[in-house]
C-alpha cells in the first residue's frame, strides 16, 4: 500500500530516498553525508566527520621549568659499568 507524504510547507515538492535506510522523505529531510560526496541521509543517519580525514593537530609548544644540563655532570665514568666487555673470554652460559 503506498504510503502518502504531506510535503505541505516545504520548499520543494520533491520526495527522495535515504542513501542508508532507503526510508522516503521530502527532499528537505535529507542532508548532505560529509563523509561521503553525493550521498544525501537523513537526520537519523547523518554521522560525525570523518577525523581520519581532518588535517593532523598541531603540536603544543611546552618548556620545561629546570631543563637539563647541556653539560656532562660526570666525567664520563660510569659507577655501573667496568668498562669494555670482552666477549672472547665468554663460555655461553648465563649464570657462571
Amino acid at each position: 500500500m503506498p504510503v502518502f507524504l504531506d510535503t505541505r510547507g516545504k520548499s520543494t515538492l520533491g520526495i527522495g530516498i535515504c542513501g542508508r535506510c532507503s526510508r522516503k522523505m521530502s527532499l528537505d529531510d535529507l542532508y548532505p553525508d560529509p563523509n561521503y560526496p553525493g550521498l544525501r541521509v537523513c537526520r537519523d543517519d547523518l554521522d560525525q566527520y570523518d577525523p581520519y580525514r581532518l588535517p593532523a593537530r598541531q603540536p603544543e609548544v611546552i618548556t620545561l621549568l629546570y631543563p637539563r644540563p647541556d653539560v656532562p655532570l660526570t666525567d664520563g665514568v660510569s659507577a655501573y659499568s667496568t668498562g669494555v666487555w670482552d666477549l672472547s673470554v665468554w663460555d655461553g652460559s648465563l649464570w657462571g
